[in-house]
């Protein structure tokens, strides 16, 4: 092999053995960052990840939201019409939090109760976010409408 074809080769080498490492390293970091988004009826099936860190919505049960005296803990239920989960948040709730309302925690389970870290109210009255509706859309869609009737 030539001289000026060997540095060639090495460069090639170089070049590809660079690619291949940022190109692993940016999969590795967005592999980390994601946040999956579930609501309450797919925990309560078991679909949630363990010990990883994901999204739950759903609305606020009426009654549900108790609060610590002593700290900012409190703790609420989250529903999606069909099933719910107990969400427990250690910090200032956003303005917008009451019952009754659409809301969005990032955290992870823990037994049976979803440790939130963080807690996304909706922004208005007539807003729901898409990931909230679709999921009460689908824990609906099993479920006979108003005036229909169950066929079993």
């Amino acid at each position: 092999m030539t001289p000026k074809r060997k540095r060639r080769l090495m460069i090639t080498l170089f070049i590809v053995t660079g690619v291949s490492a940022a190109t692993g390293l940016t999969l590795m970091s967005l592999n980390e960052n994601i946040n999956l988004f579930y609501s309450p009826s797919q925990i309560a099936a078991g679909e949630s990840p363990h010990n990883a860190t994901f999204r739950v919505g759903g609305m606020v049960v009426t009654g549900s939201v108790t609060r610590n005296a002593r700290n900012l803990d409190v703790r609420f239920d989250l529903t999606d019409t069909v099933e719910q989960v107990s969400v427990h948040y250690s910090g200032i709730l956003p303005d917008l939090f009451r019952e009754g309302q659409g809301i969005v925690a990032l955290g992870k389970m823990e037994g049976t109760v979803f440790r939130a870290e963080q807690v996304l109210a909706k922004h208005d009255e007539t807003y729901m976010a898409p990931e909230i509706r679709d999921a009460i859309n689908t824990a609906n869609a099993g479920k006979p409408s108003a005036g229909e009737e169950d066929p079993y």
